[in-house]
């Protein structure tokens, strides 16, 4: 006798209709009647009558009833022991690179149900810029990385994360590009320009403006964009950046202005290729996989 079969039969009994059963196990009417016609010949036994559209139980039924809910009551408990043996068992370290970027919240969250579930699991964050995250993860000193586009991930496998990180500059309020709404190609002809030293980086607003990166009117470079708030805040320059990065800086001297057209990239969560993995580093993996389907791009 399959625990799945009285499982069937304890709905049944608890809901009283075929049709309400079959409603709470997700499966057809038809699937469940054959499951309780099988489960009735495998006793040779009736265990309902029908009654004014209700499914009542015989003395066979009501007998099955008690021994079901022993029997299940020991099944639940035992998967339970179980599985909290496996998240005893489960533990080990693991660390991880972050860029500043929208996608740190993603990160975080996914941290927050894996240390709950696994809570002899830890882990550390390393945050920096994506070269030295990028050095890092290829010495092996990190297992994983959140990496900001446009990045190079021919090396690595990836799972594109979902939330898009807008682009734009950093501007002092004093400076007449904040009284607008969003900057155009004709409005940052020619301002000084604060950019990360990433080619990536420097390439795609240079396709943006449409000019050669090698014209593009840089007068400083950075790798952190903290680095440059005071620059900014005396006009040194404004800064090419991502909203994510500074959404949450309470700075009210300076101001971050989308473009227009507005660029747009991913995060994405990436790791080596070919590299012999953990478990706790491959639950993880699996976790980004399971919310992220669509988005997995092993090259």
């Amino acid at each position: 006798m399959e625990i799945r079969l009285l499982k069937y039969f304890s709905v049944i009994a608890q809901e009283g209709t075929i049709s309400q059963a079959a409603e709470v196990l997700h499966i057809t009417q038809p699937t469940l009647s054959r499951q309780l016609k099988e489960l009735e010949d495998e006793l040779g036994t009736a265990l309902f009558i029908r009654e004014k559209r209700k499914m009542v139980l015989t003395e066979a039924g009501r007998f099955l009833k008690s021994r079901a809910e022993e029997i299940l009551s020991l099944a639940d408990q035992t998967q339970r022991e179980f599985e909290n043996r496996r998240k005893q068992l489960f533990s080990g370290h693991f660390t991880i690179g972050c860029v500043e970027a929208d996608n740190s919240d993603t990160l975080a969250m996914m941290l927050e149900e894996m240390v709950s579930d696994y809570p002899e699991v830890h882990f550390h964050i390393h945050s920096g810029t994506g070269d030295d995250i990028t050095d890092r993860l290829d010495k092996g000193l990190l297992d994983l990385a959140i990496l900001l586009e446009p990045v190079s991930t021919d090396k690595y496998e990836t799972i594109i994360l979902p939330r898009k990180e807008k682009w734009g500059l950093l501007t002092s309020v004093d400076s007449f590009l904040s009284q607008k709404d969003e900057l155009t190609k004709e409005d940052v002809q020619g301002i000084p320009l604060l950019i990360s030293r990433r080619p990536e980086v420097q390439e795609l607003f240079g396709e943006w403006l449409g000019v050669d990166t090698e014209k593009l009117p840089i007068v400083g470079t950075f790798y952190l964009i903290f680095n440059v708030f005071s620059l900014v805040e005396n006009r040194v320059g404004s800064a090419l950046t991502i909203e994510g990065a500074v959404s949450n800086r309470n700075i009210e001297t300076i101001k971050f202005m989308p473009l227009a057209p507005e660029i747009e990239t991913n995060c994405v969560l990436v790791w080596k290729k070919n590299r012999v993995m953990s478990p706790v580093v491959m639950e993880f993996i699996k976790r980004f996989k399971e919310s992220f389907p669509e988005n997995e791009n092993n090259k």
